[in-house]
């Protein structure tokens, strides 16, 4: 009973061990909440890696590739057996994606993607990403009326709302420069002193388009359909505008009540995160959805000869990870097929480049992938079997090895204050040598006397990693409103959304690691006690009471 009154009486009394604990208690709180912060990027992270790619994916390096999909996949359905939950087929080809932006074009390297919408989604979590909620349902490429991104502060107007004002009003200004031009070679004629052409009793236009214009300079037609559509953000002229397509097509195809093939584009390959002059992030479009883009990829025919194909735009898809959002755009898979010419002209069959599997919960992927591989040997398929883990390996390896290197440095603070209190006891058992001299007199035994340091030691450590545990908790709840303050009194972002594509910074309190760090610090301050404690312990009281 003695041994606990001593350390109580120790730990209240000695403020050199308040400086021990609060050692142990930021150490401990520290490594919570880094940890948290690193899980949460790393659960975030995965996520999303895992979102759009399927369990395992078998890719065809050839350039006309897979000549017989359903053979294949009831192949692959044979081997993997119980463990396959679904699979879909694709197509991917690298392309340059093209953009008519206020008269510039913009240019993107992007991986287009064929997809079947009806087995896609089961295969990843794609559909989540769209940013119109039906999509979101059940991916759909035909262009939706209205409704995208209602929850998105500053998203423009879209869809075929948007798209049948953008061509009123692009009609309207082909209408005025077609007026313009009249006017001016009227007054080319007027000053070379040539009489106007006119038809008949037709009063002259370039004088009656001068006075138009005069008169109704702020309220034509053209910036009348401007207003109600807003600023044209993109969409390459329809062809009757001068598109590029010929006389027949433009008589056929209206862009007011017609699309092209739809495309869903990431949202990166045509935004780009700026701050205003307020300091707050704004996504500037150079496209949405109802414009039409270009797209320029290679056929699948020996000779392969580019071709050159417009798309409207039905949707955007948001990941967060920047490796998808700026590199994909995904189109009809039986469309991608039929304009590459992947079609076998005497069997029918169609062919993709990607088979891409979903395995049950649990299942070892690396096991299938080994099977699968075995059954598509490298040295006679043209075939690349992966898992989603190992087409982002270098990538996971790099955030585990960042993940370890940081508890390591973060632990050797709970060190610091380890040797700390190592300090602490050896100067302690060195002022309390008569104390001790005279417990061992009084029949205290060694084991006895050791005790009392090694349950100082202990409490310490609970009591500092106790208090850190407390408090690296409330930090990480409250850590998106501590950075918010620490952002206005040091006028620095703590956390930029234009890099990390995040609203909030992500966390995870996960038990385990607090219950090892809370193991650690104890055993760190424990261990810290043992010498100064087995000193104490082996005093012996005549020489411990010789000079008093």
């Amino acid at each position: 009973m003695y041994r606990l009154l001593l350390c109580f009486r120790y730990l209240r009394t000695r403020y050199i061990a308040l400086a021990s604990i609060i050692s142990v208690t930021l150490g401990v709180a520290t490594l919570i909440v880094v940890n948290s912060v690193m899980s949460g990027f790393s659960a975030e992270m995965h996520e999303r890696l895992h979102g759009l790619a399927s369990d395992i994916l078998v890719e065809c390096h050839a350039s006309g590739g897979m000549p017989d999909p359903e053979g294949h996949l009831a192949e692959i359905k044979r081997i993997v057996g119980d463990d396959l939950e679904g699979a879909s087929v694709s197509v991917h080809v690298p392309s340059m994606l093209g953009i008519d932006f206020n008269g510039q074009l913009i240019t993107r390297h992007v991986n287009l993607v064929g997809i079947d919408a009806a087995t896609y989604d089961k295969v990843s979590q794609f559909g989540r990403y769209l940013i119109h909620p039906e999509n979101q349902k059940q991916v759909d490429f035909n262009l939706r009326e209205t409704g995208f991104a209602e929850s998105r502060e500053g998203f423009p107007a879209s869809g075929w709302h948007y798209r049948r004002a953008r061509v009123s009003y692009e009609r309207a200004l082909a209408e005025e420069q077609a007026r313009v031009e009249a006017i001016n070679r009227e007054a080319e004629k007027l000053s070379s002193g040539k009489p106007p052409q006119r038809t008949g009793d037709a009063p002259s236009a370039g004088q009656e388009a001068v006075a138009g214009l005069i008169e109704d300079d702020q309220d034509s037609e053209a910036e009348n359909a401007f207003a109600a559509a807003g600023p044209t953000m993109g969409g390459f002229l329809p062809p009757e505008l001068g598109g590029g397509q010929g006389a027949a097509e433009a008589a056929v195809f209206d862009p007011a009540t017609e699309q092209y093939p739809g495309i869903i584009l990431g949202i990166s390959t045509c935004s780009n995160k700026l701050r205003d002059d307020s300091g707050n992030v704004r996504d500037h479009y150079y496209c949405r959805p109802g414009d039409d883009i270009r797209m320029m990829f290679p056929s699948a025919s020996e000779n392969p000869k580019v071709l050159n194909q417009k798309f409207t735009v039905v949707d955007l898809y948001e990941s967060g990870m920047s490796e998808y959002d700026s590199t994909f755009a995904f189109v009809r898979l039986d469309q991608l097929q039929d304009l590459r010419g992947m079609i076998d002209p005497v069997t029918g069959v169609r062919s993709v480049t990607t088979i891409q599997l979903k395995l049950v919960e649990g299942a070892n992927l690396n096991a299938v992938r080994d099977a699968l591989r075995d059954r598509f040997p490298p040295d006679t398929f043209a075939y690349s079997i992966q898992t989603w883990r190992d087409m982002q390996g270098p990538l996971l390896a790099a955030v585990r090895l960042e993940t370890t290197i940081l508890n390591i440095l973060l632990f050797l603070i709970i060190a610091v204050a380890g040797f700390g209190i190592l300090a602490t006891f050896f100067m302690i058992v060195v002022e309390k040598t008569r104390d001790i001299g005279t417990l061992k007199a009084l029949g205290a035994s060694g084991g006895g006397v050791m005790s009392i340091f090694l349950s100082y030691g202990l409490l310490l450590g609970i009591v500092g990693s106790g208090v850190g545990l407390v408090g690296g908790i409330a930090f990480v709840h409250h850590i998106n409103e501590i950075a918010g303050v620490i952002e206005k009194i040091t006028g620095q972002e703590v956390f930029d959304p234009t890099v990390y594509y995040f609203t909030e910074i992500p966390t995870i309190l996960n038990p385990f690691t607090l219950a090892w760090v809370m193991a650690g610090a104890v055993a760190i301050a424990t261990t810290a006690s043992v010498l100064p404690a087995m000193r104490a312990a082996r005093m012996h009281p005549v020489t411990a009471l010789r000079f008093e």
